[in-house]
């Protein structure tokens, strides 16, 4: 069995070992589930979870904080679009 006592306490590179084991290997996720001292259905929904949200929960922190402030910049690019339409728009109604 697993030297860790719940899941939580997983360490992130046990847990992308596990999911590259799995998604990798030519044997079933149950076997390798065993061969690592999981449970088949702590590593299902491990694998689940990486492929629903496509790798963001195992990024380093560097990545994580790029992603964070590349969609903070498209919401100010949008919302400063939409101020100057509205401005331009206001230009128009004052002449």
């Amino acid at each position: 069995m697993s030297t860790f006592k719940k899941e939580g306490s997983y360490p992130k590179d046990f847990k992308k070992h596990a999911i590259d084991l799995a998604l990798n290997s030519e044997y079933p996720i149950t076997h390798t589930a065993k061969e690592l001292g999981l449970s088949a259905s702590t590593l299902h929904r491990w694998v689940n979870n990486y492929q629903r949200t496509q790798r963001v929960e195992f990024i380093d922190d560097k990545d994580r904080e790029l992603l964070v402030l590349k969609k903070e910049l498209a919401k100010v690019t949008l919302e400063r679009d939409i101020l100057k339409k509205a401005a331009a728009y206001f230009a128009k109604e004052a002449l």
